[in-house]
């Protein structure tokens, strides 16, 4: 492999698999103290209508009007889950189901009957995103690099401000959410925060590496981490690492293994992000010191 195919093509596809995999991990890892982990699955999902009756209503693939139309789509099935969740008919886990099946159906049936082949937008971009498509036609020059980057370098560093700046309040009402309403802290606010930016975070992913891959990224290494440790502060960062440390691992593996077993063409490289994901938590889950399954008693 030349430097100049590397830094063209391989660059900026490892830097927004590794954006894209911190983004989803450092609010995944309140999904996951919040037994909330579907959340991040129903969201990756329902972007998809979104994406479709933007483009409808404007005739063409414009970035700022599908991340408007996944947006509110994404808000829409938060809305419509806490409707369902606050029914005592429908168990919670049901209600994400319901929304994000329903949603994702009718976003596929729009997406065939009224758009068709006219845009290169389709089932298999939906699922699993484009990351070998990513391209820097002048490498290590910021006017070129691709605006996916950018978007989610702001995403991440937005985050990072909202980790830091709500970091106690998030703590609180993740681990006792009674308590926290008790000492007068806005839980509501803070759920409606934190899934804000988790929809975000869904949206901004979405189209670079699928919803597979969100799904994966949303849960696995928070969960990897959350085996590890018992300290929230060790457990994000512990979950960053891991999350970027999949992105690096899993395309490697999708653009070298295929080669080194004589095949001609790679893998999908949000396909082997997502596995290399599922394997550090299986990994942790089999071998982590004190909650592992084969920890010493």
């Amino acid at each position: 492999m030349s430097a100049d195919i590397f830094l063209q093509i391989d660059l900026p596809a490892l830097l927004l698999a590794a954006l894209a995999a911190l983004a989803c991990a450092l609010p995944g890892n309140f999904l996951v103290l919040r037994k909330q982990a579907m959340m991040g699955d129903a969201l990756s999902h329902v972007v998809l209508p979104g994406l479709v009756v933007a483009f409808l209503f404007v005739g063409q693939i414009d970035p700022l009007a599908m991340m408007l139309g996944a947006a509110g789509a994404c808000l829409l099935a938060v809305a419509l889950i806490r409707l369902f969740q606050r029914s005592s008919l429908i168990d919670s886990g049901a209600a994400m189901g319901i929304v994000f099946t329903a949603m994702f159906a009718l976003g596929l049936l729009l997406l065939e009957s009224r758009i068709g082949s006219r845009v290169h937008l389709d089932a298999k971009h939906a699922l699993y995103g484009a990351l070998e498509l990513t391209y820097w036609p002048a490498p290590l020059t910021l006017e070129t690099l691709p605006p996916q980057i950018k978007t989610l370098a702001a995403l991440n560093i937005a985050l990072l401000i909202m980790l830091i700046a709500f970091f106690k309040e998030l703590r609180i009402s993740s681990f006792d959410p009674e308590f926290s309403a008790v000492t007068g802290l806005k839980t509501a606010w803070i759920s409606a925060g934190l899934m804000l930016f988790v929809a975000l975070t869904a949206v901004a992913c979405f189209e670079s590496v699928g919803s597979i891959l969100v799904i994966a990224l949303f849960v696995c290494p928070a969960a990897t981490a959350r085996m590890l440790c018992d300290d929230l502060r060790q457990q994000v960062l512990i979950s960053a690492l891991c999350a970027v440390l999949s992105a690096v691992l899993g395309y490697g593996l999708a653009s070298i293994l295929p080669r080194l077993l004589g095949f001609e063409h790679s893998l999908s490289a949000a396909g082997m992000i997502a596995l290399s994901a599922g394997g550090l938590q299986l990994a942790a889950m089999v071998f982590a010191p004190r909650y592992g399954a084969l920890r010493s008693s």
